[in-house]
């Protein structure tokens, strides 16, 4: 059966293809999807089949793409390679898209996740053309029941010109229910305050609106979204995971948390996923979330009874999981809520539910400052995400990675950090497979001991102990975060020229 019963959206029902002509060269397009969940599966394809043929002609062909976060190579993967995107924001993890940006040809605007949607609404990104969103299903009353993630879809939808909608019957019907849309977005200065008091509080409707008139196309298609496996916890992922779980043990015991402990904010990658893994093996019951994504740990806290609930804006599972996830869909209902991103990351929500965050990070420097976004400064991966939503704001934050890469080439503790998207100020708790600095109430000097004996590999402990002696010793009058100017990104320079820092 049709999941589109609505009488009026049905008569629009087209090929991807002829969708796909409302979409013109140089117009501003937004699509759904967040980490590689809920994205549009057919137009995009045909869209970059558009651009191809143009280019072809010695015509252009290219868009500005906005999205909620990262999608999938079927969106973001087919369009760069079309050469067909002039802009992209927020957030994106395709190679091809990467290597796009990277090399100058798709501009980039690298924005916190909670801001995407109220930027948008504020108009300083421009008018927007064109909306192109994935549902489960359309209501016979033109409502639109959302599929494995939320995102910007609301934003878009209210915003665009002109909508295209994906009804995608790879999601299960039985998502109507999963959902919170808060409608009471204002512009200053007519906002009010989010009455969010606990993870799981509804504060809006189950199910997106769109204005009916401006639906210009309805696409059927049935199609999984990107579900990529996690590779398993290697014995560096299982040490991080313990030394954090082992911390908030410590909280516990210092009454600094509840036995409970306080709504978890998990980023993406196998290191969280790790961490949720000790989590169910732990002595800890009644947790919560308040995150962004849920991966596949975070659904096995919740089928062992350890997690009772999590609040998100989408899913990031495996193809497995997700598999089992929609036989068992039902039985996930009233455990699992699915959020506007503006309202998952949204920073006064957080700081007053007092999240723990744990969020990656490509390296940190001996004062704390944190890169999550570039290597060696100048190459982005994919965009700062929603870490800096939750670190800034959250009760608790800490930043994660292996201590080495590239078979110990790479330092992830370095004298000076080649690029800061989370300053000194924003960092709590670093840690590593080698241990863990709890950075709190210290001045620089004394974090930057505490990062070196805890964080870094024994390999490069001694140079990292000896830049620091030698800054203090050269800054008789600026010893209050003291550096060498001439060495302070020597060893990123030293890995572009030789390989090894």
């Amino acid at each position: 059966m049709s999941r589109i019963t609505c009488p009026e959206l049905s008569t629009k029902t087209v090929t991807a293809e002829a969708a796909a002509r409302h979409i013109d060269n140089g117009q501003r397009v937004a699509m759904s999807g967040f980490t590689g969940s809920g994205y549009p599966k057919a137009v995009p394809g045909a869209v970059a089949a558009r651009a191809r043929a143009a280019h072809d002609r010695g015509e252009d062909f290219r868009i500005e793409l906005w999205t909620g976060a990262s999608t999938a190579p079927e969106l973001d993967g087919v369009l760069a390679e079309a050469n067909a995107v002039s802009k992209r924001l927020p957030f994106q993890s395709d190679p091809a898209m990467r290597a796009s940006i990277n090399s100058g040809d798709t501009a980039y605007v690298d924005t916190h996740l909670s801001h995407s949607a109220q930027q948008a609404w504020f108009g300083f990104y421009g008018n927007l053309d064109v909306a192109v969103v994935e549902v489960a299903a359309i209501l016979p009353n033109g409502l639109l029941v959302p599929g494995s993630s939320v995102g910007n879809s609301k934003t878009w939808l209210d915003l665009a010109d002109k909508v295209i909608l994906e009804v995608n019957d790879w999601h299960p019907r039985g998502y109507e229910g999963f959902h919170d849309v808060y409608y009471g977005t204002r512009r200053p200065p007519e906002r009010l305050p989010i009455q969010l008091l606990e993870p799981m509080q509804r504060i809006g409707d189950p199910y997106l609106r769109v204005d009916p008139s401006k639906v210009v196309a309805v696409v059927e298609t049935n199609a999984p979204d990107r579900n990529l496996p996690f590779k398993p916890a290697d014995e560096d992922s299982k040490e991080i995971a313990g030394h954090l779980v082992d911390f908030l043990r410590h909280e516990i015991a210092a009454d600094r948390l509840p036995p409970e402990l306080l709504p978890l904010q998990s980023g993406v990658g196998n290191v969280a996923n790790a961490v949720m893994g000790n989590l169910a093996d732990s002595e800890f019951e009644g947790l919560t979330a308040y995150t962004e994504v849920i991966q596949d740990g975070m659904l096995d806290l919740i089928d062992s009874g350890k997690l009772a609930s999590v609040s998100a804006t989408a899913f990031s599972l495996s193809a497995e999981r997700a598999a089992d996830f929609n036989d068992r869909i039902e039985s996930y209902k009233g455990r699992i809520l699915l959020r506007t991103q503006e309202m998952s990351n949204h920073p006064e929500a957080i700081r007053r539910l007092g999240v723990i965050a744990i969020n990656g990070m490509i390296e940190a420097d001996i004062y704390g400052n944190v890169n999550s976004t570039h290597v060696s400064g100048s190459s982005i991966i994919n965009g700062i995400g929603g870490s800096g939503d939750f670190a800034r704001n959250a009760y608790l934050n800490f930043f994660v990675s292996n201590s080495q890469a590239k078979a110990g080439a790479i330092s992830a503790i370095v004298p000076f950090a080649s690029h800061i998207d989370h300053t000194e100020h924003d960092t709590q708790i670093l840690v590593t497979e080698q241990g863990l600095a709890d950075l709190r109430g210290l001045p620089p000097v004394a974090r930057a001991r505490k990062i070196i004996d805890n964080c870094a590999h024994p390999d490069y402990r001694d140079r990292l102990n000896d830049y620091l002696e030698r800054a203090i010793a050269a800054n008789p009058t600026g010893r209050h975060t003291p550096h060498i100017l001439a060495e302070a990104l020597s060893w990123h320079e030293k890995y572009q020229t030789t390989g090894h820092m």
